[in-house]
């Protein structure tokens, strides 16, 4: 019999959030049955899990809670993050803990790499905590990473999903110097909830920097996504891809918020799938080249798959 979860993740949430402490108790909704995903298991889960231990990596899957770690551990898929697991910022929507994180390690761009060929990932994500605390954000040391992992694996592709940079004169160019297949900087919300949501961030910061991706390398995929049922009104949502458009971002993720614990901030409600589908048609009308929008869609589930489709798509229309 498989087993099905209702929670908010596969994996318990870590009582780690003291800092967290004065904000008041919001209740977690039960959730619809379109939001259940199978309890993690497989032999190759935990041999993925085995790998990211040996080398004393940090992964996204485990740190926010993701409901697809054990579809996507079951692949021998993880997103690595880097920089640490105590971030500098207090979103209302992370699980990440919040507080003054420890000094880089200069033997983590390696150790990424070294898992990297382990796993035999075609295509690698890597994410980071927000690291104001540094001069550059942290953009030198994702940079390193990179380059580790061309090193290693040349014929793998790597996906960047970046912090904001926020007050970092030159973090984006350090990124985008290294090369990476795709930069990915969510937008998160719409700019109305910015306040309550992602108090540390500029809404139109983000969508300048997305847009200074794309004049610094016009060719290379820039990615952005959102979660919903935070409040926002489906008008905004409209007006946030038309945002992402005129910055020229190529790909969309759409997701459902959930609730990581009573201390985070509330859901709003459920968005029904059909609502989804109805902005994955709207958002392809409106330009994007692909778009991902269900409720279990997070910005580094399926990326493989999907830069795939990217590339294949932006080859074809040049060969037209």
């Amino acid at each position: 019999m498989v087993t099905v979860l209702d929670t908010v993740s596969p994996t318990p949430v870590k009582p780690r959030h003291p800092e967290k402490a004065h904000r008041p108790d919001n209740p977690i909704l039960r959730k619809p049955e379109w939001i259940r995903v199978k309890a993690p298991g497989s032999p190759v889960y935990r041999e993925t899990m085995d790998i990211v231990r040996e080398h004393g990596l940090v992964t996204v899957c485990e740190e926010a809670g993701c409901p697809n770690i054990g579809e996507c551990w079951s692949k021998k898929h993880a997103t690595f993050m880097v920089m640490g697991e105590v971030c500098t910022r207090a979103c209302a929507f992370c699980n990440v803990r919040t507080g003054l994180p420890d000094a880089l390690d200069g033997e983590e761009p390696a150790r990424v790499a070294d898992a990297t060929v382990k796993l035999g990932l075609e295509h690698v994500v890597i994410t980071s905590v927000d690291r104001d605390d540094l001069d550059d954000g942290g953009a030198g040391h994702i940079a390193d990473v990179v380059k580790a992992i061309r090193a290693a694996s040349p014929e793998t592709t790597i996906e960047v999903l970046t912090p904001d940079f926020l007050r970092k004169k030159g973090a984006v160019e350090t990124v985008v110097e290294a090369q990476p297949d795709v930069f990915n900087h969510n937008l998160e919300t719409v700019p109305s909830l910015y306040l309550t949501v992602r108090p540390g961030a500029r809404y139109f910061h983000s969508i300048r920097l997305l847009q200074r991706v794309k004049e610094l390398d016009p060719a290379m995929f820039t990615k952005s996504g959102i979660m919903v049922g935070l409040g926002e009104e489906r008008n905004e949502v409209l007006q946030l891809m038309d945002d992402l458009r005129v910055a020229d971002v190529d790909f969309l993720t759409i997701g459902q918020y959930l609730q990581p614990t009573r201390k985070h901030h509330k859901v709003d409600r459920f968005v029904p799938p059909e609502e989804f589908k109805s902005y994955e048609t709207i958002a392809y009308a409106k330009g994007f080249s692909l778009v991902s929008a269900s409720p279990l869609t997070r910005s580094s589930h399926h990326a493989g798959e999907d830069f795939a489709k990217l590339r294949a798509a932006r080859e074809k229309a040049l060969g037209a």
